[in-house]
């Protein structure tokens, strides 16, 4: 972001080092303020002589103007541009020839003091979400050579074993080799409810352990954790701009050296016509006053800052202004199913006994299926585990490729697997309408039996993600066209976003094929988000107006790919993020309205003569500042 008043990154992060009015250009203003107040009542008391009323004023310009002048001159000279400190260095200068010394100085004391305040609020706005680094623990215990030992936490590196007690907060991202606890992730995720931890599981640096001691080994430095990403993703995405304050800036640069033109001519021209120069000298000063278009250049700028800092600390990383802006403007989300809408993680949902009991028919399949690694295997197994039944022992045990398995339970052999495998031992027909049903849920379904009978079908399904039906009604209740774009089957994406409510369904994709789709929806609808959950979606992600990558603390690719980032897995942060783009947009716009109606009262009034500089210079810089407390309103939501 061009930085507006001059202010370089360092200078507005020592604004945070003490008090607001302990910042140098805030605290210069402010001197030359009540050196310009003493000046006028002293002089109007007729206490001190005209010469010293000058001088204390000159103090107070010198004083006041020190820093805004100094960028001003530093843009002018490195990047050939004249700037709005240009045209108030000019207009201070201006009022000085013109013996309205009082005036100068009530222009440097307001305008500094306005420049003071807006770029602290825009620095408090910007950098906030750096508070998460004080959720960090300064020191970390770590085991070095059998004995804990306390370090400081930025000595920390990957591969150390490092201790955590209850009630403290993790000093970097890292793996549990033992012990198991609920971990409060809010500063990570925006998440509210404990994570239950255990061994092998990651844990994010300034998250909370709650409950049990922790041995972790640490997988980043302090410098590369998590949290260290978030507030460097933050902070990057807050220099990027959005398209309208690009399209300001540049009518900046031409603006700008316009009035400065403007006013040199009301000084050049009208005296050739024999009309007064100083009255036409005095129309040019407040010609510049009036002309600045701070309020215009910091009307999208102070918005998209607080929109985005906003986002980032409730666990949504909008990668910069044009996205936010773009945010606003979306009108079909399309998801991705598996992962996405979807936990990704087969679960059974449904034990159909055909011959004994339901544990029955999960005994054998579990007794099998617990040799196998294959996921629906592994469903099953936790299916049987959760339910607490003890498997019983097999023997020749064999895996029928891409059917399921076999093995001899006593001196019976019973089959594991799809119902094709059943087809071929001839012995399907009399429940193909119970297989049918299943399937036409989007189910997969597994039989088990022998060569004689099947006993059971147990139908596995992905689970669906908690809220998504929600989220998809919230979206429909904002005018949003909801789409599923799904590789899997027609049958599977069909049924769960039946159950959804989604609007519509194209499934069977390959990556290029959710790219030509959303390409037609853009064409169809407009504005298309697309949210997937990793790389696999990275194509289509890309291509959207609007890019949201799902679940992704450690998964750089996906952040990479997409132009918004949720760090949970949480569906309910993307009409949160739609909502955010369009009040920023809203709010931008009121603010763009509001300054050029300033400047559309401002200027005739200048140049007609009906406005004194301290009238111009106390409208203009209130505006401004009224510019940047509306902005700020974006991230009270």
């Amino acid at each position: 972001m061009k930085e507006k008043c001059g202010c370089k990154r360092e200078e507005r992060e020592e604004i945070f080092e003490g008090k607001w009015y302990a910042h140098p250009p805030m605290r210069n203003a402010l001197i030359a303020g009540l050196l310009t107040g003493i000046a006028f009542g002293l002089a109007h008391l007729g206490v001190i002589p005209s010469a010293a009323e000058i001088a204390i004023y000159i103090t107070a310009i010198l004083l006041g103007g020190y820093h805004w002048s100094r960028e001003g001159i530093e843009e002018l000279i490195e990047e050939k541009e004249i700037g709005i400190e240009i045209l108030m260095m000019a207009a201070t200068i201006g009022s000085a020839i013109l013996g309205m010394w009082d005036e100068a100085a009530f222009l440097v004391f307001l305008y500094g003091t306005a420049e003071g305040l807006e770029e602290y609020t825009y620095a408090k706005t910007r950098h906030s979400i750096r508070k998460l680094l004080d959720l960090a623990p300064k020191e970390a215990r770590i085991i070095r050579d059998g004995k804990e030992v306390t370090i400081p936490a930025e000595e920390l590196k990957v591969g150390d074993i490092f201790i955590i007690r209850p009630g403290e907060s993790i000093p970097t991202d890292g793996i549990i080799i033992k012990g198991s606890s609920s971990v409060n992730e809010a500063p990570v995720t925006g998440e509210s409810i404990p994570v239950e931890k255990k061994e092998g599981m990651r844990i994010f640096a300034a998250t909370m352990n709650q409950e049990g001691a922790l041995e972790v080994r640490a997988t980043a430095t302090f410098e590369d954790n998590t949290l260290s990403k978030i507030i460097h993703l933050v902070e990057e995405a807050q220099e990027q701009k959005g398209k309208a304050q690009v399209f300001i800036e540049r009518f900046g640069r031409k603006y700008s050296p316009l009035v400065l033109l403007s006013a040199i001519l009301l000084i050049a021209i009208p005296p050739l016509f024999g009309l007064s120069l100083s009255q036409w000298a005095t129309r040019a000063v407040v010609l510049l006053v009036a002309a600045a278009p701070c309020a215009l250049v910091m009307s999208t700028p102070v918005a998209i800052a607080a929109g985005i800092g906003r986002a980032g600390r409730t666990g949504v990383l909008i990668k910069g202004g044009v996205h936010l802006e773009n945010l606003g403007r979306i009108k079909t989300v399309a998801f991705d199913k598996t992962g996405t809408l979807t936990k990704g993680k087969p679960i059974v949902s449904d034990i159909v006994a055909l011959n004994g009991k339901e544990s029955d028919v999960m005994t054998l399949t579990y007794s099998i299926e617990r040799f196998s690694e294959h996921p629906l295997a592994q469903a099953i197994v936790k299916k049987a585990e959760e339910g607490g039944l003890k498997f019983i022992d097999i023997t020749d045990f064999s895996a029928l490729i891409g059917a399921g398995a076999k093995a001899k339970i006593g001196d019976r052999t019973t089959y594991v697997g799809k119902p094709e495998l059943f087809e071929e031992l001839g012995i399907i027909n009399k429940h193909t309408s119970i297989i049918q049903r299943l399937m036409n849920d989007g189910k997969t379904v597994i039989l088990v039996g022998s060569e004689e009978s099947i006993l059971g079908i147990i139908a596995i399904r992905d689970e669906i993600r908690t809220h998504a039906k929600d989220v998809i009604a919230e979206l429909h209740r904002m005018g949003i066209k909801v789409v599923m774009l799904s590789g899997d089957n027609v049958i599977t994406a069909k049924a769960i976003a039946k159950e959804l409510n989604i609007d519509d369904v194209r499934a069977e994709l390959e990556p290029e094929d959710k790219i030509k789709a959303v390409e037609e929806l853009e064409k169809e609808y407009g504005a298309v988000a697309m949210i997937g959950d990793g790389i696999n979606d990275a194509p289509a992600l890309a291509r959207a107006t609007v890019g949201i990558a799902m679940g992704t603390i450690g998964t750089d690719a996906a952040i990479e790919a997409a132009d918004v980032a949720l760090m949970a897995d949480d569906l309910t942060k993307v009409p949160y993020a739609i909502n955010l783009g369009k009040r920023t947009k809203r709010i931008s716009g009121q603010n763009i309205v509001f300054s050029i109606l300033i400047l559309a009262v401002l200027i005739p009034s200048a140049l007609i003569g009906i406005m004194s500089v301290a009238i111009a210079v106390f409208v203009h810089e209130t505006s401004e500042l009224l510019a940047v407390a509306n902005g700020l309103r974006v991230a009270k939501v």
